[in-house]
């Protein structure tokens, strides 16, 4: 049930969900109180619930330092009826620490962001992580030092200083929400800047991850002129590769067939194939070509 309503914006058209996000109720309230019963038969979260069998349903929302917004809710099935003052008041009482575990839970999930970028910073990379809508959440000095690439935006927002490459990253941030998939956007030679390769690599979240808000891990790679393969640890920091799946990558990059890569770091044909697949995945490509042609394009600043 949630993976429905959290999938692609269905929740962004629930009447439901938007009333409480412009009621903001301090503490916790019955959903359908601020509902009319035709608004509440219309709405596609409440008609899914009742169809799960959830009932009644209570919401209270918890504004973070960030700007962010919570909404905690509970729910009931069917068969136990409508919350009573009484358990609303228990939960009431319990609010306090809810807000405090979601405070903590934010900021652990942004240290475990940071220290993504920081170690990106530390291999040569300039790299960001911003959220769902391309709000930068944290940079290192890398990327805050190129302005004549990345420029700021209003509320925090992310853009790159070219117009064609912008048009291509913009769109890229919007369509994360739904696909989620690797994308790799050139820019091209500026003075004596050489021609960059901006990843948007959309990162994998665990439960516990959600109250951090990082969506999307932007990285900045040079293009090789020289066709110099980046390291594994490098490819594997860019797209989520294993210590294996990188080794891989690296030599079919270098010019060598599945066969060839396979016995070079020792592995089965067999199981080559299935790494390549799992690339192919993790970066957004479906040729060996494309990969390859990926690839080459990354390469680090040290």
């Amino acid at each position: 049930m949630l993976d429905a309503f959290m999938a692609k914006d269905n929740w962004a058209a629930s009447q439901s969900v938007q009333r409480m996000l412009s009621a903001r109720p301090a503490s916790f309230a019955r959903i359908d109180e601020f509902m009319t019963g035709e608004e509440i038969e219309r709405d596609p979260i409440c008609t899914s619930a009742k169809a799960f069998g959830v009932g009644s349903l209570v919401c209270t929302s918890i504004s973070m330092p960030g700007g962010e917004l919570f909404l905690f809710v509970f729910l009931r099935w069917l068969k136990d009826g409508d919350y009573d003052q009484a358990t609303i008041d228990l939960l009431n009482g319990l609010r306090p620490h809810l807000a405090r575990a979601g405070l903590i839970a934010q900021r652990l999930g942004l240290e475990r962001a940071g220290t993504a970028v920081s170690v990106l910073g530390d291999m040569g990379l300039p790299a960001a992580v911003t959220n769902g809508s391309g709000r930068v959440l944290l940079a290192n000095s890398l990327l805050d030092g190129m302005a004549d690439v990345f420029r700021s935006l209003a509320h925090g927002g992310m853009a790159l200083v070219d117009e064609p490459a912008n048009a291509l990253f913009q769109q890229a941030v919007v369509q994360n929400r739904d696909n989620r998939v690797v994308r790799s956007i050139p820019v091209p030679v500026v003075r004596e800047r050489p021609a960059l390769i901006v990843h948007l690599l959309p990162l994998r979240r665990a439960a516990h991850d959600i109250f951090s808000g990082a969506e999307i891990l932007v990285a900045a790679t040079t293009v090789s002129v020289d066709a110099t393969i980046a390291s594994p640890s490098i490819l594997a920091a860019l797209f989520d590769l294993t210590p294996a799946e990188a080794r891989l990558a690296t030599a079919l990059a270098s010019g060598r067939s599945t066969q060839e890569a396979a016995m070079e770091i020792g592995i089965a044909v067999k199981s080559a194939r299935s790494y390549l697949e799992r690339i192919f995945r993790k970066t957004g490509t479906n040729r060996q070509s494309q990969l390859v042609a990926l690839l080459k394009s990354a390469r680090s600043f040290v």
